[in-house]
């Protein structure tokens, strides 16, 4: 009996150890670079870099490259015609074959105030040539809108809110992402902002947790 005790605690103790090795358990951080440069009155080039892991610096999920055009129409309007790549290894502490991903996007950018409240509004349609592994492509549409709520604490401090949806336009259950967070943004300089935040990805099989930290660098070559 005593035997049979000490089998049943082990396997408990094995499946409950198992259980907290699952990405669902762990807190994963993304470090993230940001930078829009103005090179006329009405354009300006976009770029980005994500380095994004299952845990706190360890176990590779993602990393993804973006590079964009902007054109703004007025002050609350502006739009992002881009192209990005990405390299992902899709499972936790395990083995797997990277997967390798092309993307061509559009984004829709408006602005507006909400008394102190500052608003962005962000629709972007996505192209995904995914490469899954050696016999198999993959070609999806996406559709993505982001809205994002900042507050001004101080002339160097600023608090956001922000929620994604993420709907692939391929799949019969369209619903494919939600991300939900909060952080605060600190004002170095003029073209230097830091970036902190939690926020909690929501995806049809489960709930992932993520740090957000990072750099927003804007520069402006026609001021002098």
């Amino acid at each position: 009996m005593k035997k049979i005790i000490l089998l049943l605690g082990l396997i408990v103790s094995s499946t409950y150890i198992q259980a907290q090795s699952t990405a669902e358990n762990q807190l994963g951080t993304w470090y993230m670079y940001n930078g829009s440069h103005k090179i006329s009155e009405k354009y300006a080039i976009k770029t980005m870099a994500h380095f994004r892991y299952y845990e706190l610096a360890s176990q590779f999920q993602q990393e993804i490259y973006r590079l964009g055009v902007n054109y703004t129409f007025n002050p609350k309007t502006n739009l992002t015609l881009g192209f990005s790549y990405a390299t992902a290894d899709v499972a936790y502490n395990i083995s797997s074959p990277d997967l390798y991903e092309w993307r061509l996007y559009e984004d829709l950018n408006l602005k507006s105030k909400w008394g102190a409240f500052n608003a962005k509004h962000r629709i972007r349609l996505e192209h995904r040539f995914i490469h899954k592994n050696i016999f198999k492509d993959e070609t999806q549409n996406w559709i993505r809108y982001d809205l994002n709520i900042s507050y001004p604490l101080s002339k160097k401090w600023n608090i956001y809110v922000f929620n994604e949806l993420f709907l692939n336009l391929d799949r019969a259950k369209r619903f494919a992402q939600n991300w939900t967070g909060a952080g605060l943004i600190h004002q170095l300089n003029k073209q230097l902002k830091l970036k902190m935040g939690y926020f909690q990805i929501k995806t049809p099989t489960g709930v992932f947790k993520r740090l957000q930290l990072g750099f927003i660098l804007n520069t402006d070559y026609l001021k002098k």
